[in-house]
């Protein structure tokens, strides 16, 4: 099967060096590609000083829209399983086989890389992993998907949903959302444990101020999902 590693980057001059080495150290047999969302330090010099696989956006399209791309390059390179990490190396690709072999067996189309399952590693300040409980309440409340960490971003999807992504993603904060949005699609939803590293460098996109904001937002958009968005079947045209 043809698997890519997608990897959003903004602002990882420090870290997207290790990120891709530590790849390489693991020996994974598989395809990345660096999505560079308009950095403003020298990560797209990096990549191509060091012939990295990347793309770089001629614009600064956020989170939702650095990851879309990922899906888009995926869905016309008809790669079957996308792995979703980090660019700032707090997720560990020796836990790649573990988030692709229930797609592999055809458990689920879409698995999570959960901190809350072993509750090991780093899982973020207490303030932030309350307001993850709340996430995770609200997505379950508002469509039966129980999932504990909804706003990981370590993830493998099967080629059915990298078309479905690829076509809609959502942009501010997407990882809830997106739970809901495929979940409402009846995509077969399922965490496994991994155990994630805290950022060395540089800093978190949700910063105490924006916090309020995140929890707001993100509610709104998921229940607006559960009462506002029909369930359809979404068809990829070339």
């Amino acid at each position: 099967m043809k698997i890519l590693v997608v990897i959003p980057c903004y602002n990882e001059e420090a870290s997207i060096d290790f990120v891709v080495s530590r790849l390489d150290k693991h020996e994974c047999n598989l395809d990345y590609i660096i999505i560079n969302d308009c950095s403003t330090d020298n990560t797209e010099y990096i990549c191509r000083n060091r012939m990295y696989n990347y793309i770089s956006l001629p614009i600064n399209l956020g989170i939702g829209g650095c990851v879309q791309t990922g899906y888009k390059y995926a869905l016309e390179n008809e790669y079957d399983i996308v792995i979703q990490h980090d660019g700032d190396g707090q997720h560990d690709p020796s836990y790649f086989k573990d988030i692709i072999n229930p797609i592999l067996t055809g458990q689920a189309d879409i698995v999570i890389g959960s901190r809350f399952l072993d509750n090991k590693g780093f899982r973020s300040t207490g303030l932030r992993r309350l307001g993850i409980s709340f996430l995770s309440i609200l997505i379950y409340l508002c469509s039966g998907i129980k999932i504990r960490d909804v706003t990981s971003g370590y993830r493998a999807v099967n080629k059915e949903y990298i078309k479905f992504f690829a076509l809609r993603y959502a942009q501010d904060y997407p990882e809830p959302e997106s739970i809901m949005d495929a979940g409402l699609n009846n995509a077969k939803i399922m965490e496994v444990p991994v155990i994630m590293n805290e950022r060395k460098v540089g800093k978190s996109s949700i910063n105490s101020f924006k916090s309020l904001y995140y929890m707001i937002k993100v509610s709104l958009a998921i229940i607006l999902h559960r009462f506002g968005v029909r369930k359809k079947a979404l068809k990829y045209e070339r």
